[in-house]
């Protein structure tokens, strides 16, 4: 096998992103860092399509049907778990000839991993937070279902593979990783970034903005919301136009809204939104917040890739977000943390950026520049094509010895 250089003028390199469902509107991350490739050529590879999801633009793969029907799910989670590929899979990836395959969400790499075992090319798994985060006895009760109560035990096997290796979206990842048992000679951490080409500060400045808060996210624990709604019941104390809007459905939809009407409150509760509305959101708020928790099964954010995006958008952000509070914001410059579940925290810091035009103001105007320097998503994404060419060359060096 000779060794690649996919700088070279001409050199056609290919990578097979793998997400199971193609692909949600909480997902938009891979879609956004697929059409961001410049020097490596990207597939979506995926078993199924998610209702109204957009996948414009992207070359895909798909190797099942656009829906599975019940009995489809049940053959095919049988043969994961005996770690069996269909043949028509394996035939499918095998033709698209890629020198790696990527695959986001350690659960989907273990499901996959038959095929990709097969095709004997490189296989990068990037980790993003329940994945890695969940306690192991949480997944090994069934909890998670009984399909995946081995998923730490195959996790750990892919692992122990020398084709494989692992990317942290966060520091704080890449730390939780290495206490799963992951070697941490084999995790890199790499962000995903956002394009602020798309993502920049709205017409009207932040302190000319309604004062009102938003929330963009799933509606499960660990995001949190439902401290964010207690905290604003006591901003309106204070900050009696105050306003909050919660984009994004979930579980816990009926929870948080019966939660609003016990604290007689008004919160709008718009749903999920697609990319462009979640934009026209941003456009309109002074504040984001990502109240962030850890679970009870241990699941926690990875690093909330939305608040670089309401930084990058001219927004002030107030998080307790694993990895992101940590990484993701420049404290007391462009976005305040505070610990998870301190309620007293999030309310002082949400009617400081409600209240003081100036700090608002100066929030504003640093958060693009900082979004820009360390995340604009061309240059991370140019460092995992780095990543890319180094792990193809290290495989191809081991099979020359």
């Amino acid at each position: 096998m000779d060794v690649v250089d996919t700088t070279d003028e001409g050199t056609q390199v290919k990578v097979l992103v793998y997400r199971r469902n193609l692909l949600p509107y909480s997902e938009t991350f891979v879609r956004a860092q697929v059409l961001s490739y410049r020097r490596w050529h990207g597939v979506l590879a995926g078993l199924e399509y998610v209702p109204g999801s957009s996948l414009e633009g992207l070359p895909t793969l798909l190797l099942g049907k656009r829906r599975l029907g019940i009995g489809e799910r049940i053959v095919r989670k049988i043969s994961e778990q005996v770690g069996l590929a269909p043949h028509s899979d394996v035939a499918k990836l095998r033709g698209e000839q890629a020198q790696i395959a990527h695959v986001h969400f350690g659960t989907d790499a273990v499901m996959i991993w038959p095929a990709l075992r097969r095709l004997k090319i490189p296989v990068v798994v990037t980790l993003h937070g329940y994945d890695i985060n969940t306690h192991k006895e949480w997944w090994e009760k069934g909890y998670g279902g009984l399909w995946r109560r081995t998923y730490p035990k195959r996790l750990l096997a892919m692992a122990d593979n020398a084709n494989v290796s692992f990317i942290a979206v966060s520091e704080a990842i890449r730390k939780r990783a290495m206490e799963f048992g992951i070697p941490g000679d084999t995790v890199a951490v790499r962000y995903i970034g956002v394009d602020t080409s798309r993502f920049r500060p709205g017409p009207v400045p932040i302190a000319k903005r309604k004062r009102r808060i938003l929330f963009v996210g799933r509606l499960v624990e660990k995001k949190g919301c439902g401290y964010l709604i207690e905290a604003f019941a006591r901003v309106k104390g204070r900050v009696p136009d105050a306003e909050l809007a919660i984009v994004g459905s979930g579980p816990l939809s009926d929870d948080l809204m019966r939660q609003v009407h016990d604290l007689d409150i008004l919160v709008e509760f718009l749903g999920a939104l697609p990319p462009n509305e979640v934009r026209q959101q941003l456009n309109q708020a002074r504040v984001f917040c990502l109240a962030s928790v850890g679970a009870e099964n241990g699941d926690a954010e990875g690093f909330g890739i939305v608040i670089l995006e309401a930084q990058a958008s001219g927004v002030p952000v107030v998080t307790s977000a694993h990895g992101g509070a940590a990484e993701g914001i420049i404290e007391g410059k462009t976005g305040y943390s505070f610990p998870e579940r301190d309620v007293d925290m999030l309310t002082n810091r949400l009617e400081q950026l409600l209240l003081d035009d100036s700090i608002a103001s100066s929030f504003s105007l640093a958060a693009p520049a900082f979004v820009g320097e360390r995340f604009d998503i061309r240059d991370c994404t140019a460092l995992l094509e780095d990543y890319y060419d180094n792990v193809l060359n290290v495989v191809s060096r081991a099979h020359l010895k």
